[in-house]
């Protein structure tokens, strides 16, 4: 294993267990310990390029998240990342709109319900628990990821699902009923590799490129650039979705980086590099209230995304190969691991929402957890700014700064 430059090796720190081997045992309840807290604080995720930049004091909703000291320098282990399970078989089927499934877990569950099924072992001097339906892989440097699969999303309202082997791609077909299909493609080592809608008649768009890597980046999910210069106005880069008009939601779905943008980024680059992601404006939701350790959104509060998903509309279809990211966020109450898989759930049931109640095609959306790394509010209690979920076009990101063009033909970089 070669070290990133300038950041210590791959090895296991010492007394830790072989690679293969358990963990040290969770502590009561299944809650894995907390490991202590590299050094230094909590930095800010951009630098304000203008004084209109800044949000007042009094503004700490468009405050822009800071970044946990771990995240601020590139992990320790430096090979890539696991993959998602896979769906198994049985949850590789057709569900009606409204199902009571969520990434194969019933509705009404919570995140306690699944510490009997998590599973932890060290890897290759990675700590990495397994639930059924995602993974969490935590560095020894501090950094920890939460890994889940789309293709839970895709399974509603379709008529029918295969799965084909070719060479060494598997391809995952999910057919609709007016004759279009969504084509997810993953490589051998079960990292995806391309997402494709085929129209009834046969032409293809691909959506998701994720077949170039780039020699820069760390383990292919980890970038190392400095925070974005924000030079718009503070309630344009980060956008409270409970004040914004339409307007504003769809011109903020519509608008461009905040900064040149110097080459495409694969799909794990954006979501585990923030200050990739931050290049991108964004819209925070923070008016849906979960119940504690659930991911379900009660149907009274469903209808706080109409906004939302009127403005992803809108973008879509203009331009049918938009990419937007549905981030969950929790405050630091509670278990880093549990507030990691709790977040990618509210995510993932905000993305299945979006899709079931209002339209908005599954295939143009992705959704990441991210627990308590990134706060608005610098508080270890409970705080309703912290708990959120974020949207953000990720398209610019994916094409190289093109961002009303189609992905360069894979494996290449885009033109200069």
């Amino acid at each position: 294993m070669t070290p990133a430059p300038g950041r210590q090796g791959g090895t296991p720190p010492a007394g830790a267990p072989a690679a293969g081997t358990p963990a040290a045992p969770p502590q009561a309840g299944g809650l894995p310990p907390r490991p202590a807290a590299p050094a230094g604080a909590a930095a800010p995720t951009v630098v304000p390029g203008t004084p209109a930049a800044a949000p007042p004091p009094n503004r700490a909703q468009y405050a822009p998240p800071t970044v946990a000291p771990a995240f601020r320098a590139a992990p320790t282990t430096t090979t890539p990342l696991p993959p998602p399970p896979r769906p198994p078989q049985r949850d590789l089927t057709p569900l009606a709109i409204g199902a009571g499934v969520v990434a194969g877990a019933v509705i009404g569950a919570t995140i306690a319900d699944l510490h009997n099924q998590r599973r932890e072992v060290v890897e290759g001097g990675r700590t990495v628990y397994t639930e059924p339906d995602r993974i969490i892989i935590r560095d020894p440097g501090g950094q920890a990821y939460v890994r889940g699969n789309d293709l839970y999303r895709f399974r509603y309202g379709a008529r029918d699902i295969r799965t084909d082997t070719v060479g060494s791609e598997t391809r995952t077909v999910v057919m609709r009923p007016d004759g279009s299909q969504v084509i997810t493609v993953v490589g051998a080592d079960g990292s995806l590799l391309r997402r494709i809608r085929r129209d009834p008649s046969g032409r293809e768009l691909i959506i998701i490129d994720n077949s170039y890597r780039d020699p820069r980046s760390v383990g292919g999910f980890y970038v190392d650039v400095p925070p974005p210069v924000v030079n718009i106005p503070y309630d344009r880069y980060i956008v409270d979705a409970q004040e914004a008009s339409p307007d504003v939601i769809y011109e903020t779905m519509e608008a461009p980086p905040v900064q040149r943008i110097d080459r495409r980024y694969s799909l794990d680059e954006i979501r585990y590099s923030p200050n990739v992601r931050m290049q991108m404006p964004s819209i925070d939701v923070n008016t849906i209230n979960f119940e504690t350790g659930s991911w379900t959104i009660p149907p009274d509060q469903a209808a706080r995304l109409q906004g939302i998903a009127d403005g992803l509309n809108r973008a879509i279809q203009r331009n049918p190969r938009a990419v937007f990211l549905i981030e969950g966020h929790t405050d630091a109450v509670g278990n880093e691991v549990d507030n990691l898989s709790l977040s990618d759930r509210r995510a993932q049931s905000a993305a299945e929402l979006l899709t079931q109640q209002f339209g908005v095609p599954a295939e143009n959306l992705t959704s990441q957890g991210y627990g308590e790394q990134y706060l608005k509010e610098q508080t270890q209690g409970p705080s309703v700014i912290n708990r959120r979920v974020t949207v953000r076009n990720i398209t610019p990101l994916l094409n190289g700064g093109q961002a009303s063009l189609p992905p360069p033909p894979p494996g290449t970089a885009p033109p200069r």
